[in-house]
């Protein structure tokens, strides 16, 4: 049911929510703004008045998804009871399971939006930039607690791991939306085992 401007507290956030679901289908470029409006149930006078243009309205949309994004990674991170490699398994694990749904929404908005937007606009292009380096960095953290506890290996280096790591993952979320299947994914968790030196399959 598709909740109303009067009924949503933040008539923002709901602008940004329902944009997120049609976006993360469809694309940036191939969505109209009075195709959000119409779904959000929200007048044309309300979204200027939160956002400047649609370029403006894109990076809010993805400022709110890498923070949400972040805060569950950080939560994930945080998992008590599991040691530095298992909670960055269980990371890649849930990437692989929200995406092989094959799901044409798709889970993921910087796999979806990343190729289109960063040519289209500088502006979303640095919110990209910004969401992606911060999730680089937050492997790199867990990488080094991971090696502090002993449950991986010390790498040369521990950034440049995690962003081969995640560009990995990236590559083989975009080629699972081309082939429609998990088996993209699938590799990618056996390529991250042998390249964490993780011989025991999960």
């Amino acid at each position: 049911m598709t909740v109303t401007a009067a009924q949503h507290p933040d008539v923002r956030q709901q602008i940004l929510d329902t944009a997120q679901v049609i976006m993360g289908g469809k694309g940036f470029s191939a969505v109209g703004l009075n195709e959000i409006l119409v779904a959000s149930r929200v007048p044309k006078g309300s979204f200027y008045h939160y956002f400047k243009s649609k370029d403006a309205f894109g990076e809010a949309l993805l400022e709110n998804y890498f923070s949400d994004y972040l805060r569950e990674l950080d939560a994930t991170f945080a998992r008590p009871g599991l040691t530095g490699a298992e909670r960055l398994m269980l990371y890649w694990q849930t990437w692989r399971d929200t995406q092989a749904t094959c799901d044409p929404q798709g889970k993921c908005l910087a796999v979806k939006l990343g190729a289109e937007v960063a040519d289209l606009s500088e502006g979303m292009r640095g919110v990209l930039l910004r969401g992606t380096t911060a999730i680089i960095r937050r492997l790199a953290s867990i990488i080094g607690v991971a090696v502090a506890d002993g449950s991986l290996d010390r790498p040369a280096d521990a950034h440049r791991l995690a962003e081969t790591l995640y560009q990995l993952w990236l590559g083989a979320s975009l080629r699972a939306k081309i082939t429609r299947d998990a088996e993209p994914l699938e590799a990618a968790l056996v390529a991250t085992r042998q390249i964490l030196n993780l011989d025991t399959p999960n």
